[in-house]
């Protein structure tokens, strides 16, 4: 009677969820017609893009839609500068903010709960509430177009949320590992480095993970303070590119330079999700 009982209730439970269902599966085809067709239009000429048939490809592949974008629409600058922007502040959000998130989790001192709730509040702040007297200092300051402001503007953007990500991993870990670390005469910053930051690496991944695509797709912060060409990155150098190439009439280079783009982030949804879904539920479990 209760295996019957438990079958009708999750019956029921499925029958509930079908509308979610129904939604969840339009929008992912949605989503799957829409970046397959922009990524077949990458391969085809301006003329077949505007015509019914582009998914013919009667010319065949346009393969050089790819070389001419990387190369004469200067993607390759823009992909090698939000490469070397998206590493360099991803690796000294880490190094900064496990630490932090660590102390604050681990250690108790005069103002732990103030600096808590300062770094709460950061994240209630949005960036156009601050750009204007930042763009003013900077503007004195002559340091405009400069990569490591904008590598600076994006650490501390992320430092906050990171801090506050990582302080639930670090607060359900056990007191005994560093009592062992003390007893074998480990100094603090060792039992750290050796012993905990390697018990938190499910939310580094992911933090990782989510600041990398934040910053790889940051469009805001990057058009006022690099629009220089030889410092822009993908997303500020995309839309310019767009712009121009609506009077070019060169959509399959437009459309190539898309893809090439999203790419990155593209592929670390497919490899990584799984990490990422681990990370954020591990997190809402242990906080």
């Amino acid at each position: 009677m209760a295996r019957k009982k438990n079958y009708s209730l999750d019956r029921n439970l499925q029958v509930k969820l079908i509308p979610s269902y129904i939604v969840i599966g339009g929008w992912v085809l949605f989503t799957f017609v829409l970046i397959g067709w922009v990524f077949f239009a990458s391969f085809s000429t301006s003329q077949e893009i505007f015509s019914d048939h582009m998914f013919k490809f009667e010319t065949g592949f346009h393969f050089e839609n790819y070389v001419k974008a990387w190369k004469t629409q200067k993607v390759s600058v823009f992909f090698m500068n939000s490469l070397f922007y998206t590493v360099v502040s991803c690796t000294a959000i880490i190094l900064i903010s496990s630490p932090a998130s660590y102390v604050l989790s681990r250690f108790k001192f005069r103002g732990n709960m103030v600096v808590q709730n300062l770094i709460a509040s950061a994240l209630g702040i949005p960036a156009i509430m601050i750009v204007m007297p930042l763009f003013g200092l900077v503007s004195r300051l002559h340091l405009t177009n400069n990569r490591w402001l904008l590598i600076f503007l994006y650490i501390s953007m992320s430092v906050p949320f990171s801090t506050f990500f990582l302080f639930s991993f670090f607060k359900s870990l056990s007191t005994t590992y560093e009592e062992a670390a003390a007893i074998d005469g480990c100094s603090p910053s060792g039992t750290f480095w050796r012993i905990m930051f390697p018990l938190v690496q499910p939310g580094i991944v992911t933090v990782t993970i989510f600041n990398f695509i934040t910053i790889w797709n940051e469009y805001f912060m990057s058009m006022i303070f690099a629009n220089r060409p030889n410092v822009r990155p993908v997303a500020v150098g995309l839309f310019n590119m767009i712009q121009a190439m609506r009077y070019t009439g060169d959509w399959g280079g437009m459309f190539a330079s898309v893809v090439i783009v999203f790419m990155p982030t593209f592929i670390l949804y497919i490899f990584l999700s799984d990490k990422i879904i681990q990370g954020v539920t591990a997190g809402a479990i242990k906080g």
